[in-house]
């Protein structure tokens, strides 16, 4: 199923000044064909020409359609898909032609279902106990964001993990979203859910060695945590090759919210710590002995203490605890002799 755009003329306020006119004039033939009968009734074809206009002359306002700035209305005629009305503007069409929108009472907490001005709910009527309401069939073609709730998915290491994405879409053919599909807005958000889970299942939180993320057989460094804008990007692919059938096209993707699932946050946590001491001490070691080394050479070089193989030990092994110590150290002052 394709799109047809419909040609028709923004010619509504044509018809419906038309309309009016003739209303008027059977109101006025009916008057003056009671009136300027004979005794015997008023002038009967007038009278009947009239009065069928009168019961049957609102039918025409069926087919005036208004449309805003990025709105449209996809048209069947008896079933039929006959085209798709575009283009803000007074329209005037076949008044037996019925939109159609399956997806005009489906709200799933997104842009386009939550601001009031775009709220699909025009007009309730109370009957009694019986409340109706009467729900627009104009599709958006705005772009909208679609947020669905966090999702609990495991990395490629196991580790459960809690992420959140936003999606940036709009209707592009608007004939495959009503009738490829059976509701384009669920559609599109249950294959967001299988895209993120497919996508993250692929990666690592953080970086780990002899993940291949990329599915080249190479071991690379890319993690959820420092790739989120090709995670995204991997993500908003995936999404627009699942919804292309259904005329959608997926403009953006974005990580809103990524973490450690709660159960594991708190290891997780005192694992990044642990890491994050081991290199500092490892970068403080490797320091301390360097300036150990330099201190030798320099004393060595310029003769000022000559010292043996166990009094180098001895300064080595003092050295290293004042350099690599927690705490300041206390010295102890030898006012005797060097041994």
């Amino acid at each position: 199923m394709t799109e047809k755009n419909l040609s028709t003329r923004k010619n509504g306020f044509a018809v419906l000044l038309l309309t009016i006119v003739l209303y008027l004039g059977a109101i006025g033939a009916l008057v003056w064909s009671c009136v300027a009968g004979t005794n015997d009734g008023p002038v009967v074809p007038v009278f009947v020409v009239s009065l069928i206009w009168l019961s049957i002359g609102w039918f025409p306002f069926l087919g005036l359609k208004v449309l805003k700035p990025q709105e449209a209305l996809v048209l069947t005629l008896f079933g039929k898909y006959i085209g798709t009305l575009k283009g803000d503007g007074f329209y005037f069409v076949n008044p037996l032609c019925t939109a159609v929108n399956p997806a005009a009472r489906t709200k799933l907490g997104q842009s386009g279902d939550v601001d009031s001005s775009h709220t699909p709910k025009l007009l309730t009527l109370t009957t009694g106990e019986k409340t109706t309401e009467i729900v627009s069939k104009k599709i958006s073609l705005k772009a909208m964001t679609l947020s669905n709730a966090k999702q609990k998915v495991n990395d490629v290491l196991g580790n459960p993990v809690e992420i959140s994405v936003a999606v940036i879409w709009k209707v592009k053919d608007t004939a495959k979203a009503v009738f490829n599909v059976d509701n384009y807005k669920e559609y599109l958000s249950l294959q967001c859910d299988t895209a993120v889970r497919d996508i993250v299942k692929i990666y690592p939180y953080d970086m780990a060695p002899g993940i291949d993320t990329t599915g080249d057989g190479h071991a690379d460094d890319g993690s959820l945590r420092g790739s989120t804008t090709v995670v995204a990007e991997r993500i908003r692919q995936m999404i627009q090759e699942k919804v292309e059938e259904a005329g959608l096209e997926i403009v953006e993707a974005r990580i809103t919210y990524l973490a450690y699932a709660p159960e594991i946050a708190a290891v997780m946590l005192q694992r990044q710590q642990a890491s994050a001491v081991i290199d500092a001490r490892k970068m403080i070691v490797d320091g301390a002995v360097g300036m150990v080394e330099m201190a030798l050479d320099r004393l060595k070089e310029n003769g000022t203490v000559d010292l043996d193989e166990e009094r180098k030990a001895a300064m080595v092994s003092n050295l290293l605890v004042v350099l690599c110590g927690n705490h300041d150290a206390q010295p102890i002052v030898n006012s005797g002799s060097l041994y």
